[in-house]
């Protein structure tokens, strides 16, 4: 009796030096290997993103503290001169309000005709397919292209709207030469050339929710408007959140259309904080003040887009 007492803690030791150490190995040496698998798969991407946006960005914030020649070195130490300069700028706040405004005219427009073609196409219906190839062509033309077209159509004496107008009797318009019509004119044609990818999201969103719930409302006794607005736009308030984010950032980085269109102008009634930066950095070569009011564009988008998520977030439904 006294051998197998004796024997016991033995055995209890050794079976609590075995559950100890093996299981911590075991667990452990998976964990490492994997997360090392998974940094060398990231690698590339870091490797990117290192170069193409964290290294830009730290130069942005090192010139913006800096005054350049025009070449683009640095002269002098300023420190926070350039964004006093910004902020004290009639120039800025004027293009603050254009883009303000370009904004108002942009997103909500683009997202309501979108919304309203893809409630009307999302139906497996003989010739939908047709539409909704022909809705999502925009998404397919560059900026430059797209302005292009655009310049002939705005055209004063040669362009079809201009021809369509006189058609029903009306004067013709100063589309891009006239400020009262120029921002107008931008925002006509930055809709529709949004309008081919706000329309194929949406889409995809709309042929993500179940059929039965169509047939469910039907059973009750709902009709085809009281249906999408009541359930199927709570449904859909995902994508809607989704473009509603992507577009805002949008708008605020346009650029293409308007240098083409209208380089800013007539009587800077076009001149949004881009193509403020893109003037200040690249024609005046003052690339301390353009990076300075990069920073101001990205502090902005930053502070809408977390306002976005943190106020309307609250309304969107997942399912």
């Amino acid at each position: 009796m006294n051998a197998i007492e004796r024997d016991l803690p033995h055995t209890s030791k050794i079976n609590t030096k075995t559950h100890a150490a093996y299981p911590r190995k075991a667990l452990l040496s998976p964990n490492w290997s994997e997360t090392i698998l998974g940094y060398v798969f990231l690698t590339p991407s870091l490797l990117l993103f290192a170069v193409f946006l964290f290294y830009p960005l730290i130069q942005t914030f090192y010139l913006s503290l800096h005054e350049t020649d025009p070449r683009g070195r640095v002269a002098s130490f300023v420190g926070f001169d350039n964004f006093t300069a910004i902020f004290t700028s009639e120039r800025f706040y004027q293009s603050l309000g254009v883009t303000g405004l370009f904004t108002l005219l942009t997103v909500p427009t683009v997202i309501v005709i979108a919304l309203m073609l893809a409630a009307l196409t999302h139906n497996q219906l003989k010739g939908m397919r047709i539409f909704q190839f022909i809705f999502s062509l925009p998404v397919v033309l560059s900026v430059g292209t797209s302005a292009v077209i655009w310049m002939m159509l705005f055209h004063p004496s040669v362009g079809m709207l201009n021809y369509l107008l006189q058609l029903v009797g009306l004067e013709p318009v100063a589309w891009l030469t006239d400020p009262r019509w120029a921002l107008l004119s931008v925002s006509m044609m930055t809709v529709w050339m949004n309008l081919g990818f706000t329309y194929i999201v949406l889409l995809s969103g709309l042929q993500g929710v179940p059929d039965e719930i169509y047939d469910s409302a039907k059973i009750d006794g709902s009709g085809p408007i009281r249906t999408f607005i009541q359930i199927v736009l709570p449904l859909l308030s995902p994508t809607v959140f989704f473009v509603t984010i992507v577009s805002i950032i949008g708008a605020f980085q346009s650029f293409g259309q308007i240098h083409i269109l209208t380089k800013g102008g007539p009587v800077n009634s076009t001149d949004v904080l881009v193509y403020t930066l893109y003037q200040d950095a690249f024609i005046n070569f003052r690339f301390g003040t353009g990076s300075a009011q990069a920073l101001v564009l990205f502090t902005i988008i930053l502070i809408f887009t977390v306002i976005q998520f943190k106020v309307f977030e609250k309304k969107v439904h997942y399912q």
